[in-house]
């Protein structure tokens, strides 16, 4: 256990992480911004759809 926090201390390609992350969470970002409206439009298709049926 020792051996790997010595290896966090000293490690220092965590900044690539770091940079990797943000742009995961910029993309989910920009996804779930751009898919917010398409699911309310989706859900009124199948709610019309639902309305419809007998």
């Amino acid at each position: 256990m020792t051996k790997l926090l010595n290896w966090f201390k000293n490690e220092e390609s965590g900044q690539g992480m770091v940079e990797y992350g943000l742009i995961i969470a910029l993309v989910a970002i920009i996804a779930i911004v751009t898919l917010s409206p398409l699911g309310t439009k989706v859900a009124g298709v199948f709610t019309n759809i639902g309305n419809n049926l007998p």
